[in-house]
């Protein structure tokens, strides 16, 4: 028995984390050490106590919260490369100029994020300005303390860069960045998405394939649930990528996907409400009733929705008297040609040639007819 406890004791003992080292000396004082200026104190006195890593606060709720920082993740961020040695702590910190520093007013771990991402919108005010329309900052107002705010996507002390400095462009791994930020909270929908022909391209590293941000926006985020015309623009969305001829030719994908859309009947529809009343309801398809959202797959993908098996029961989805022959009717969004269509494709050069020929004949019908009767009132006069 005293074996087992010894061994007991041993195991309770390497269980325990080390004691925390002593503060430095200066902050063993009671008295309140303040800095002034807007530099002070620099990066390397605060990690004097919060490179600690057992350093820790407890909250109004109990729960307790580290507040360790690496200094080397830090280093190596957007804000730790800026000049020679990266933005001061006290630039978001700026309510701990002193020592002890203030208690925090937030009760729990949730609002202590949600305090500490206000302090963003000092350097970033655009980008800030773009949240005020966006779903998270409206859930937010709304009650939704799980709402993204800004170091749920971009972390704390680790915010990488996105876009190119010079440029202001996308990096390529931004893509595949972004799509693992909103993963966070929306596994469900970034599973369904990685299995896509568009999350696929993206997580196998193509930056040319749409991620989220690409579609719902980076800041100024929006959905169908949270604006009425978001369903409706959207083929613009779509078009962004899959009207752009040089993109598409990298493909072998044909940009005529959205100009036989906003040719046809379903397209012209959406056109007229967008123009006309783009508030009001509407019941006529865009892109993503067809292809799907974030399951979008290959037409030629067995589960594709629009796959010449599958296109049927996507017609009766709206048209539940569609039959066979509905369906068999659609040319898809090629232009006819002798390739895809060569029935159409013959009776639209027919056209092309019988319809000039005979406005012709009737132009030059009607002519000789004014002519003659020109040349009789002439021979009466005489």
């Amino acid at each position: 028995m005293l074996l087992l406890a010894g061994f007991g004791l041993i195991f309770n003992v390497h269980a325990q984390p080390p004691a925390p080292p002593p503060l430095p000396a200066e902050f063993q004082s009671t008295d309140v050490i303040e800095f002034q200026g807007e530099g002070s104190p620099d990066n390397e006195f605060c990690l004097n106590c919060h490179e600690n890593p057992y350093l820790q606060m407890t909250l109004a709720s109990g729960e307790v919260v580290s507040v360790t920082v690496d200094a080397d993740a830090y280093a190596d961020s957007v804000h730790g490369q800026h000049g020679t040695e990266g933005y001061r702590c006290i630039r978001c910190h700026d309510n701990n100029r002193e020592y002890p520093h203030e208690e925090v007013s937030a009760t729990n771990r949730r609002e202590l994020s949600i305090e500490l991402s206000t302090a963003c919108a000092r350097c970033h005010t655009d980008k800030f300005d773009e949240t005020m329309d966006g779903v998270h900052l409206m859930a937010l107002i709304d009650g939704n303390e799980e709402a993204a705010v800004c170091s749920d996507c971009h972390t704390g002390h680790e915010v990488q860069r996105l876009t190119d400095e010079d440029t202001g462009r996308p990096l390529p791994e931004s893509s595949e960045l972004a799509a693992q930020m909103c993963e966070s909270c929306h596994a469900d929908i970034y599973n369904v998405y990685a299995n896509s022909v568009h999350g696929e391209a993206v997580l196998a590293g193509n930056s040319d394939a749409a991620t989220c941000s690409n579609c719902h926006g980076v800041h100024s985020i929006t959905g169908p649930t949270s604006s009425s015309e978001f369903r409706l623009f959207s083929p613009e969305s779509c078009a962004t990528c899959h009207a752009d001829e040089e993109l598409m030719a990298e493909y072998d994908i044909s940009t005529d996907v959205f100009d036989t859309y906003v040719a046809d009947f379903h397209g012209t529809t959406v056109t007229l409400f967008q123009r006309v009343t783009p508030g009001q309801a509407f019941n006529s398809p865009v892109c993503v009733d067809c292809h799907g959202t974030h399951n979008i797959v290959s037409a030629d993908d067995p589960s594709s929705t629009v796959m010449k098996e599958n296109l049927l029961g996507t017609c009766q989805q709206c048209h539940p008297d569609a039959t066979a022959n509905f369906s068999d009717a659609w040319l898809s969004h090629y232009q006819p040609d002798a390739e895809h269509a060569p029935l159409v494709d013959l009776v639209n050069k027919i056209y092309a040639v019988l319809i000039p020929v005979i406005i012709g004949a009737m132009i030059l019908f009607v002519a000789s007819d004014i002519r003659r009767r020109w040349a009789d009132r002439n021979h009466e006069d005489l």
